[in-house]
């Protein structure tokens, strides 16, 4: 008797496991990182979806529409998170994604509309740099003539990198190989992701990294440390909008609908200034943390539309490795 009322608990959590709904969100590694938003999101979203939210980190943004591509309509993954601009044209172009329906009232710098990606938050390519450092360049050419040692993203794994890629070319045209070919010099090293360069820079192996004009806030509020800065670039600052779409293949597709919807509320909007560093899409109405005030605002912001980056990018890789090799 004791084992069949063993066995029917067991058979009984059983199936209310299985009637548990599970939803796979792919995204790049700093996200799901215990200081990232991904386990307040997780925490968040699951108290009100009754579901079982999964957070893949499957490297850096550029990389996630790689294993996309790859993995095509047999993929696990539900929502893809962390693709942004600079991709969204070749991520249409796949025919994987789905229209998300997304409705919100964004505070982004630019219009938005766009059936299949919404965005998430957004923020301006930056070099953060030691602020107590004695010479800081202010345009590429300058940096391209000093012996600043830099530690930049791979643009074909990293959405970093490839917006790096596409500020030369939005500030520089025709003239972004001979940028290249002077900057060549000051690369250290280029990383996969975010990440691995940011660790670096902090460790001393180079003077400034390639990041954001948000990531001294990190280093403000959350270590309240005033000693790091970004630098303002005369040409102008790239602006990176992230976004995420449903994969079309979702057998979830109600449940990614409604973390999309999710995405935009004030919940987790509050949550991106202090985790993922960046300004949310949506300001949440308590406003920006005490510390945002203190960044710098570009004086002109570059971005190219998601049709003239996917033009343009196989040009620009092909410039940015030729240079690197000399």
């Amino acid at each position: 008797m004791k084992y069949s009322v063993f066995a029917a608990a067991i058979l009984s959590a059983s199936a209310a496991y299985a009637e548990t709904p599970e939803l796979t969100v792919y995204t790049y590694d700093s996200f799901v990182s215990d200081w990232g938003p991904g386990p307040a999101v997780e925490k968040a979203f699951e108290a009100q979806c009754g579901c079982d939210l999964k957070l893949i980190g499957a490297g850096d943004g550029a990389a996630l529409l790689a294993r996309v591509k790859l993995e095509g309509a047999r993929s696990q993954a539900d929502v893809v998170l962390g693709l942004d601009t600079n991709l969204t044209a070749a991520a249409a172009a796949t025919g994987l994604f789905a229209e998300h329906g997304v409705q919100a009232e964004y505070s982004l710098p630019v219009a938005w509309e766009d059936a299949y990606f919404a965005p998430y938050d957004w923020g301006y390519f930056a070099f953060v740099h030691n602020a107590d450092a004695v010479s800081v360049p202010t345009d590429f050419k300058a940096l391209g003539a000093s012996d600043v040692k830099i530690v930049i993203q791979d643009p074909r794994s990293s959405t970093p990198g490839l917006g790096l890629l596409m500020w030369v070319k939005a500030a520089y045209g025709d003239e972004a190989p001979a940028i290249w070919a002077d900057l060549a010099d000051n690369v250290v090293t280029v990383t996969k992701g975010w990440s691995e360069a940011y660790g670096l820079f902090l460790e001393g192996e180079a003077d400034m990294v390639l990041s954001y004009t948000t990531s001294p806030a990190y280093h403000l509020i959350a270590e309240e440390d005033g000693s790091k800065a970004a630098a303002a670039f005369a040409e102008g600052h790239y602006l990176q909008v992230e976004v995420a779409g449903i994969l079309a293949a979702s057998d979830q597709p109600e449940l990614a609908k409604d973390f999309m919807n999710f995405m935009v509320s004030e919940e987790f909007q509050s949550i991106i200034p202090t985790t993922n560093w960046m300004y949310p899409a949506v300001t949440p109405s308590a406003g920006l943390p005490e510390g945002f005030e203190t960044l710098i605002t570009p004086a002109k912001s570059l971005l190219l539309s998601a049709d003239e980056a996917a033009a343009l990018r196989d040009g620009a890789l092909g410039e940015w490795l030729d240079a690197l090799s000399q």
